[in-house]
């Protein structure tokens, strides 16, 4: 068993956010029963390069609670986490109730004694011996990278959901992750979820993410006795344990939902409480699992922190609460990320608050920045496999003409180095998403952007989201889609692709048609909503903004 008064070693330049002091209570790493020892991972950070195939064992770990049920707190070796607890130092909140809609029934804390965040958004515990929470990121322009609720499993009991959502099952969003500027995060797991599938787990540690705990089966922590606290916190931290070989000291309420009771009982388990201070609200999207958000607001949301720290209005670091649950949230992920990075200092939430050792194991110090590096040849690191990235163009595999050129045109099948060169996202080197129905070759995409090599003026720095594909623009505001490295994408203006048949008199029939009938999501789009704004445009319509559909705008269509 492993004693602490310290909590996380940080970095120097971060030690103020949380340093530990010797009136904290105490800290132990659970002691866990004979297991085997973990295979197939890394027993130290890894930098890379990375296994980035997409295909992962689906066995799952035995001799655990019923996955998503509340674990029973009769075990022996719960019982033994439940004893080495001071619960003297374990303030006497209540245990507090919701009803069947998942309402609090008494939803005040009267004058806050027990620091309940879900009432007062408290992080500053009142009790003397617990740390502060964890929630934001102390240096301007930090994006705390972090994702809750994985590793995200593929269905296998539903055929219709998992033609959908099995192409964002993990480990679709770490190859992309991996892919796009070897990107990391801190990612915080349900034990459900872990033993369900630790293959994806393993992968996730292996990929140099950071992995922290998310309970056993995400309920309301205030709700549940100090028992059911021990249970839901054990079982997860034994389940990473067992499936990647490493203890975690983080860890995230569901709901963000702690008091200073819970966060007694985790501290003292080893674990450091992380919440957030930006929520993307991307759970409640519609999905499996999900709400009836429209994926439109939360576009809206990302749009408007991008524009504030352009403008000055707000440059302070932020954690930012995404989730890894269904195929709506990592296809969010996905799209915005390439936008964050040229925007913000996109680093793990844990990383931003100079945290490098997140496990009571020693030998793992994470870095402190994101470090890109190439991964398109990337071989699998503490792995036996030897299969290798697929993301690099191969002959015969895919179609060429929108690899690397980041037009964002790209239909299904087509080949990609990245999401910015496809309609919808890019996975293992292939766009997925709408098939192109047209008959004309790929190459005629090259048109969907002004011929020469700058873009087109007359929208820059204006703000008024009326640039077409090519136009120059300083940010999104200034396009009817999206502002992609200097040049909106998305509608093509027409009436000036006609004017290029005057001009361009040399070029055959074949050569101006294809101009005039780029491949683009809007060239088969359905009309009917398009700048209207009246966010009625159902999958499929023509639009030129998010406000013109029920779910968002993606390269003048409709859809997710």
């Amino acid at each position: 068993m492993l004693i602490a008064n310290a909590l996380l070693l940080v970095a120097g330049g971060a030690a103020q956010v949380y340093a530990a002091t010797s009136t904290l209570a105490p800290q132990f790493s659970p002691v866990f029963p004979s297991m085997p020892k973990a295979t197939g991972v890394v027993t130290s950070y890894n930098p890379g390069p990375y296994d980035t195939t997409t295909k992962l064992s689906t066995a799952r770990l035995s001799g655990y609670p019923e996955p998503w049920a509340s674990p029973p707190t009769s075990s022996a070796e719960v019982k033994k986490v439940y004893n080495m607890i001071d619960w003297s130092k374990v303030p006497n909140a209540p245990v507090r109730k919701q009803d069947s809609n998942g309402n609090w029934v008494n939803d005040s804390d009267e004058n806050d004694k027990y620091c309940w965040w879900s009432s007062t958004n408290c992080v500053k515990p009142v009790a003397s011996y617990l740390p502060e929470d964890i929630y934001t990121c102390p240096n301007n322009g930090d994006w705390g990278l972090n994702y809750d609720d994985g590793p995200f499993n593929r269905y296998d009991d539903d055929e219709d959901e998992a033609a959908l959502e099995n192409k964002y099952a993990e480990p679709a969003l770490y190859n992309f992750l991996a892919k796009t500027n070897n990107q990391k995060a801190s990612l915080f797991y349900i034990g459900s979820n872990v033993v369900n599938y630790p293959a994806a787990a393993k992968r996730g540690l292996n990929d140099g993410h950071h992995l922290c705990v998310h309970t056993w089966s995400h309920p309301a922590m205030t709700t549940q006795t100090n028992a059911q606290i021990v249970a839901e916190l054990y079982w997860t931290l034994k389940a990473i344990k067992e499936a990647t070989g490493v203890t975690s000291r983080c860890w995230r309420p569901p709901q963000g939902d702690v008091d200073d009771r819970v966060r007694a009982i985790a501290h003292q388990m080893g674990l450091r409480t992380i919440l957030w201070d930006h929520d993307t609200n991307d759970w409640d999207m519609p999905a499996p699992g999900g709400g009836s958000l429209s994926p439109s607001k939360v576009d809206g949301y990302f749009k408007t922190w991008l524009n504030n720290y352009k403008s000055g209005k707000d440059k302070k670091g932020h954690i930012v609460l995404e989730h890894e649950l269904n195929s709506a949230t990592v296809n969010m992920s996905m799209f915005w990320m390439p936008k964050l990075q040229e925007t913000f200092n996109v680093i793990p939430a844990l990383a931003c608050n100079g945290i490098q050792n997140p496990y009571w194991e020693e030998g793992w110090v994470y870095p402190t920045a994101n470090v890109a590096q190439p991964t398109n040849t990337a071989t699998p690191t503490g792995t036996k496999t030897t299969a290798t990235s697929t993301a690099t163009t191969t002959p015969g595999t895919c179609t060429s003409g929108s690899y690397g050129l980041g037009k964002g045109d790209g239909y299904n099948g087509a080949c990609c180095q990245d999401q910015s060169d496809c309609l919808d996202d890019c996975l293992s080197g292939k766009c997925n998403g709408p098939v192109n129905t047209e008959t004309t070759k790929t190459s005629a995409t090259a048109t969907a952007t002004p011929t020469s090599g700058t873009c087109t003026s007359g929208s820059y720095g204006l703000g008024k989201g009326d640039g077409y594909n090519g136009a120059c623009c300083h940010d999104q505001s200034d396009c009817l889609d999206d502002c992609l490295s200097g040049k909106c994408n998305g509608p093509v203006n027409t009436k000036t692709t006609k004017t290029t048949k005057t001009s361009t008199k040399a070029s055959t029939k074949t050569s101006t048609k294809t101009s005039s009938k780029s491949p683009t999501a809007s060239a088969s789009c359905t009309p009917g909503s398009r700048g209207k704004r009246k966010g009625d445009g159902k999958t499929g319509y023509c639009c030129s903004s998010s406000d013109d559909c029920l779910e968002t705008c993606r390269s003048g269509t409709c859809g997710l």
